[in-house]
């Protein structure tokens, strides 16, 4: 990658209603440090920001924003001005590797926040990883993203160093489920339906072994069409087993019209899936449908959480006009955490960063694994496979339209 000097003023984007100048530019209005100008210093965002998903790409673009402008009003790094560079994934792979090319590719990005989709995240590591560009998701539980292919069997491997999280994944997630449903439920017969992607046939597969662990029996599987709207050859399979509930590995595009047609379809079984069916979305596209359906998540409610009611406020004060959603807060975390990163980098560079962005993204990239900071999902930091260190897990119910907790802890093995 060329070299290019900190003093250059170069291109401008625009995304929204934020100007995004090129880092390496100079501010001399805006002061700060010791000459009174300023550094901008570029952050990728990727997450579907349309299409199907979008409420939950939208939540996670509004708090990364929200981050910087925050960082940006407190003078978080001295003599350095932040900048968010949304680029839409639509939950699609490909599209996923074309935006962490064009990050990449942009000498003004420092690092990437994003996605949401595990199998996008899982397309865009190798590109991070050879540019040496750190990467943390919000959103991506698939435990091979951190562990490796083989992480069930015991032999972890962390493929690669560039790429963090801060939510917990399903390694936890789906035998956190599998305990509540059995334990306090005591629910017997699982019906196991998944969408076939990464996200959704890794969270049903750890949620079944669990379940069977506990005693539970599974008393059919099927596999669906994320992309399709009519189950109701799936749904007279379900009514027939005489399942007590159906646990979906899948999003709620296609969770929610599931759950209705199970119900026209004559069974009471209720619909559980993961943190992808916790949203306000689920509920708008079910309606009554899904009334008692189960949902996991990722930490605890925001909403118990001194930590995270002055995010709140302030999201609620920026007027933004769709929801933070499920990930939101963990958005602001992430990008918080590729700030702070920068922050060790320019304190440990005596108030710079390197002029050469290869050095500056390598050195952020390594300054990552020691981030450390009471954010707005809790305490924030990494193990030595990238993943966060908390392990708090929620369940869900919807009443009256709404997703409300019942149940927040940590998955114990059994």
């Amino acid at each position: 990658m060329r070299h290019r000097s900190l003093l250059i003023l170069t291109t401008t984007v625009t995304v929204g209603a934020l100007t995004l100048s090129a880092c390496g530019s100079r501010d001399d209005k805006s002061g700060g440090g010791g000459s009174g100008d300023k550094t901008t210093v570029v952050i990728g965002l990727d997450a579907p920001l349309t299409g199907d998903l979008s409420a939950l790409g939208q939540g996670i673009k509004n708090s990364s924003e929200l981050a910087v402008k925050i960082a940006n009003k407190n003078n978080e790094v001295d003599g350095v001005t932040f900048k968010i560079q949304a680029l839409d994934d639509q939950g699609q792979a490909g599209t996923g590797q074309q935006n962490a090319t064009k990050f990449v590719g942009n000498d003004e990005v420092i690092g990437a926040v994003g996605p949401l989709n595990s199998h996008v995240g899982q397309s865009m590591q190798k590109v991070f990883g050879n540019a040496n560009m750190v990467q943390v998701s919000p959103a991506n539980t698939a435990p091979e993203l951190t562990q490796g292919p083989d992480w069930q069997k015991g032999e972890k491997k962390r493929l690669f160093d560039t790429y963090y999280r801060t939510c917990a994944t399903d390694a936890v997630q789906g035998p956190y489920a599998a305990q509540y449903l059995y334990e306090k439920r005591k629910f017997k017969k699982a019906y196991i339906i998944d969408d076939k992607k990464t996200y959704g046939a890794g969270l049903a597969g750890t949620f079944t072994d669990e379940f069977k662990k506990l005693g539970g029996k599974i008393v059919g599987t099927d596999h669906i069409n994320p992309d399709d709207r009519d189950f109701s050859a799936v749904a007279t399979k379900v009514a027939k087993s005489k399942a007590d509930f159906v646990y979906y590995g899948g999003e709620y595009p296609a969770g929610a019209p599931l759950s209705a047609q199970i119900s026209k379809a004559g069974s009471k079984a209720l619909v559980v899936g993961g943190d992808a069916l916790y949203s306000e979305e689920y509920t708008k596209l079910g309606k009554k449908n899904v009334e008692g359906d189960l949902a996991t998540s990722v930490g605890a409610p925001l909403e118990s959480l001194d930590t995270a009611k002055t995010f709140m406020e302030n999201y609620k004060k920026a007027g933004y006009k769709l929801p933070y959603e499920a990930y939101g807060g963990y958005a602001y975390d992430s990008t918080r955490a590729v700030i702070l990163a920068v922050k060790a980098v320019v304190e440990k560079n005596d108030g710079k960063l390197p002029d050469n962005m290869d050095d500056a993204r390598k050195q952020v990239t390594e300054a990552m694994q020691d981030v450390t900071f009471d954010g707005v999902t809790g305490q924030v930091g990494f193990d030595e496979y990238g993943d966060t260190t908390n392990k708090q897990l929620s369940v869900y119910e919807v009443k009256n339209g709404k997703h409300e907790p019942v149940q927040t802890g940590t998955f114990k093995e059994s």
